[in-house]
């Protein structure tokens, strides 16, 4: 084969595994993504929790434990002394990820 042939054979090669190693990227990203508004729900679970024993606002509480990008699909619910955080994960991919759209994270005062 001569090398003008495999210079060729590599670019279509090429063309064919890149939208591949695109998906696979951005897949790790989405759960890169969810890992970080786990960490980020459960600091504002604690943050309601403690609010809500001191008598204080554990809503308003949480969204000022979580950076503002996240603040918009917060929701908190509190029960028995236990706060309830769902966050929204942003999306990355252009589909839905089952188990990668919504972080909940729950804790006790």
């Amino acid at each position: 084969m001569s090398h003008r042939r495999q210079r060729g054979q590599s670019a279509v090669e090429i063309v064919a595994v890149a939208p591949l190693m695109v998906l696979a990227a951005a897949a790790l990203g989405q759960v890169g993504a969810a890992a970080w508004v786990e960490a980020e729900a459960a600091g504002a679970a604690t943050a309601a929790a403690r609010a809500a024993a001191v008598g204080a606002d554990p809503a308003r509480a949480a969204r000022a434990e979580v950076p503002a990008a996240l603040r918009r699909g917060l929701r908190v619910e509190v029960r028995d002394g236990r706060a309830t955080v769902r966050v929204r994960v942003p999306r990355l991919l252009p589909v839905d990820v089952p188990g990668l759209h919504e972080v909940r994270a729950e804790a006790g005062a």
